[in-house]
């Protein structure tokens, strides 16, 4: 089972400024992982859009993982 972990803060502000640290300390890997992790997620709930989007994701991965 997966561990699911909350980060309560007290403005938008601060939750912000975590967000950045949290992604900032990831590697590139991680990064793209959890984007696609995301994108699935999205495309599981929005069934009716199909493959609206994907292409342009795609290609933009293939030119980062180029580089």
């Amino acid at each position: 089972m997966k561990k699911i972990w909350v980060h309560k803060t007290n403005s938008f502000k601060s939750a912000e400024e975590f967000d950045e640290e949290y992604y900032f300390n990831m590697n590139s890997t991680q990064r793209l992982e959890t984007m696609q992790f995301l994108r699935k997620i999205y495309f599981k709930f929005n069934k009716n859009r199909k493959n609206e989007g994907r292409k342009g994701l795609r290609r933009a991965i293939k030119v980062i993982q180029q580089i």
